[in-house]
């Protein structure tokens, strides 16, 4: 009997190994499936939560005019509750897109045609989703009537982008104005402007013949290339710290108002002698022989190095941002001089001055860029809330430290005291030749220790017109604080 179970029990193992192995491709195969229908299944979430807004919002894609016939596009808002963009139906049920301030904001919002541009274009998604209550979706949709779009509130001050406007006056340039702890953009100007209402016509001229060197379309804040002039120097300084950690302090340096470095003359402001100055007389009075003698000391690789994690030569984490370039290498040392005082090849943008001072002024942690705070549907119920992040840390805050101090002298005693002394804004002024015949660009780039905000201004061509980068920079601190 037990002989007969054990050969009864041997043939059952057998039979089920055998059926294991039988079914081992149907297994396999079953748990691929599954895996597949969970990985389709992971990309559809990722797609309508991540992607989709992005490739709706592409001026390309066709799907944009299916949603405009469902939804009237949303307003947008500045932070402070002004309306500044909007659409306005008449009796006959006909759409405009209505820009109430015209030309102060056109580079920031943009224009909702040709392409779009602007906020226009980033937030064309949220402009053309309505979030309103289930029940007045359906009666809208059984009466035929579009549902109202959401609405786009920014970080846009209006006061403060009105300064800029005012500031500028008819100078072409820009203003951006950043806060320092969380990123956000409280002004974007850039002059000269134009009336997105009349966005037909600018399109037209700007795309003849006689237009085409007009650059009114272009946003100076975000894709204009200057050189930086005196503006750089915080940069050069930097990196002479970091060669110099133990001795930096010490430094001291004879300026007669002329130099030669390189075989290059270098010369001050109006050939003005500074006479012996150590690190922060050099740059409160920018002594361009001072830092010419500096940039001649440095390592031409590290210095390359600590102006690419600044982010020269790669792209700022502000996606409509032109790059900025460092272009000084071994093989062009000759460019030393100029380099070390903003000028020779490098180029900047307004916004990017403005992050440098920005992670100086956030203890060397720079935060990236927006302009957006948050969604809302038309009740103004929360949709979707902006949160800040952080870009890098690019330096560290004993770093940042030491350059505040220094750039205390030059709002307390030099370039820009005549404007900022006794109050607690730091920065640095900027005066960039842009030709031969010593026509310059106005730079100020700085910050208010108190209030958190970051201004970086350029003024173009500022001796034909007598107006500073020091002087806009001015009227938004003061619009600001007010």
């Amino acid at each position: 009997m037990n002989q007969e179970l054990l050969e009864f029990d041997k043939k059952e193992e057998t039979r089920e190994k055998n059926n294991r192995l039988k079914n081992k491709p149907i297994v396999f195969i079953t748990y691929f499936m599954v895996l597949i229908f969970l990985s389709m299944f992971s990309y559809l979430i990722y797609f309508m939560t991540i992607k989709a807004p992005n490739i709706v919002s592409n001026s390309g894609n066709a799907r944009q005019d299916n949603m405009a016939k469902y939804v009237t596009r949303g307003d947008i808002l500045t932070s402070d509750g002004v309306v500044i963009a909007e659409t306005v139906t008449d009796e006959d049920g006909n759409e405009t897109r209505n820009y109430p301030y015209g030309e102060m904001f056109a580079h920031a919002v943009g224009y909702n045609s040709y392409g779009k541009t602007g906020i226009e274009l980033e937030q064309n998604f949220n402009l053309l989703n309505s979030n309103v209550n289930i029940f007045e979706r359906v009666t809208n949709d059984l009466a035929g009537k579009k549902n109202p779009g959401d609405t786009v509130i920014t970080t846009l001050n209006f006061k403060i982008q009105e300064a800029a406007r005012d500031a500028l006056s008819d100078n072409k340039g820009a203003v951006v104005a950043i806060e320092a702890s969380t990123g956000k953009i409280l002004c974007m100007y850039s002059n000269p402007s134009f009336d997105p209402n009349d966005i037909d016509n600018v399109w037209t001229i700007t795309h003849s013949d006689e237009g085409s060197d007009s650059t009114v379309l272009l946003n100076r804040a975000t894709q204009g290339l200057y050189a930086p002039g005196s503006t750089f120097k915080v940069i050069t300084l930097l990196e002479y710290i970091r060669e110099n950690p133990n001795s930096y302090m010490n430094y001291s340096y004879n300026c007669e108002g002329t130099d030669y470095f390189n075989g290059v003359e270098i010369s001050c402001h109006d050939n003005s002698v500074h006479n012996v100055v150590d690190l922060k007389d050099s740059l409160a009075y920018s002594c361009n022989t001072s830092f010419a003698n500096i940039g001649m000391q440095l390592d031409i690789r590290e210095y390359r190095a600590t102006c690419e994690a600044l982010y020269f030569n790669k792209d700022l984490p502000y996606a409509s941002a032109s790059k900025s370039y460092f272009r000084l290498t071994e093989n062009n040392k000759d460019l030393i001089p100029q380099t070390a005082i903003g000028q020779g090849d490098t180029e900047i943008t307004p916004i990017h001055n403005a992050l440098i001072m920005s992670a100086i002024a956030n203890g060397g942690v720079m935060m990236k860029p927006y302009i957006v705070d948050s969604i809302e549907n038309v009740d103004g119920a929360l949709v979707k809330k902006y949160k800040p992040e952080v870009a890098d840390t690019v330096m560290t805050a004993d770093e940042a430290a030491i350059l505040t101090d220094l750039m205390c002298g030059v709002t307390d005693y030099g370039t820009a005291s005549w404007r900022f002394s006794g109050t607690d804004i730091v920065g640095k002024t900027g005066t960039a030749e842009y030709d031969n015949d010593g026509n310059v660009n106005s730079w100020f780039v700085g910050f208010s220790a108190r209030n958190d905000i970051v201004v970086s201004c350029i003024v173009e061509d500022s001796g034909a017109s007598g107006l500073t980068g020091v002087e806009v920079a001015g009227a938004i601190f003061d619009a600001y604080s007010n």
